[in-house]
């Protein structure tokens, strides 16, 4: 007899679902509360499947026993991060960014014989971000004789390949001004890809945001855009990569958030400035 409409797929336990979130939680030092199981559920039948796993209990033991569990947890993590962006995302802190935050670096670090600034695009996912940020800044500083360095990092191995090719659909480029697709970017047609002066400006590198040895290793930064990422770890891990962020930061430098996350209830390090009606942190 034919049974249509039965539902075959694997079932997320409570049980599993708490072993799984903590590990999950222990490299990444993401949070997936009980509202968010099903998304977990959701994210992790495709490892069962490529794994040939019948149940996420069976995931669980390969993940902690197998001799290849190491391989696959960098692909749970792969498949677990949110990578939704697109380039010139949140305009109004961008323009904080170019308006306020970028003319009076320049005119300290001129004043202090100094001609570079370095950012930090932490958890850039496909690297619209730093690409953003290249591009804003070659326009301000066009004639200036500064140089600019900027890193994109991520946890994810799998999305840095996808910023280092730097090509993109055309969807990601909706808030692209026009002017910009003109000057940096190559049009392929159903693609573009980010033109190589802005490419040349950024670096992309792996790091975990709460792991100090990979945090340690970026330093003297002016500006850090950390945006809609605290959001998804708690207290705990939260406080953590915020002293991370502060220490890679240059004395004076400066820490944007999305507009949904504040430092009030994490840390009294940094000093909320106003730019451009929008609030960035400065480290003091």
């Amino acid at each position: 007899m034919l049974t249509l409409g039965i539902d075959t797929r694997p079932k997320l336990s409570n049980e599993a679902f708490g072993l799984l979130r903590d590990i999950i939680y222990a490299k990444s030092g993401m949070f997936f509360p009980e509202s968010k199981k099903y998304l977990l559920e959701k994210r992790l039948v495709k490892r069962l499947e490529e794994k040939n796993l019948k149940t996420f209990e069976d995931y669980y033991y390969f993940l902690t026993y197998d001799p290849e569990k190491n391989k696959e947890l960098y692909k749970l993590i792969n498949c677990v991060v949110t990578n939704e962006t697109s380039f010139f995302r949140d305009v109004m802190q961008l323009d904080s960014f170019t308006k306020g935050v970028i003319p009076k670096l320049v005119r300290e670090k001129t004043n202090a014989g100094k001609r570079n600034l370095k950012l930090w695009s932490a958890a850039c996912s496909t690297g619209e971000e730093p690409f953003t940020l290249g591009m804003m800044l070659l326009e301000e500083l066009n004639g200036r004789g500064f140089s600019v360095e900027i890193l994109g990092s991520d946890i994810s191995d799998h999305v840095l390949k996808s910023a280092e090719a730097a090509t993109y659909e055309k969807y990601t480029l909706r808030n692209t001004p026009e002017q910009y697709l003109r000057r940096y970017f190559n049009n392929n047609g159903d693609s573009y890809t980010v033109a190589k002066k802005v490419q040349d400006l950024v670096k992309y590198r792996k790091i975990n945001l709460i792991d100090s040895v990979e945090t340690r290793a970026v330093r003297d930064i002016d500006v850090i855009f950390c945006r809609n990422v605290l959001i998804y770890f708690d207290d705990s891990s939260r406080r953590k990569a915020v002293n991370h962020l502060y220490d890679s930061l240059a004395k004076g430098g400066y820490l944007f958030l999305g507009f949904s996350e504040t430092l009030h209830t994490v840390t009294r390090l940094f000093r909320p400035v106003s730019f451009e009606r929008t609030v960035v942190y400065q480290k003091v």
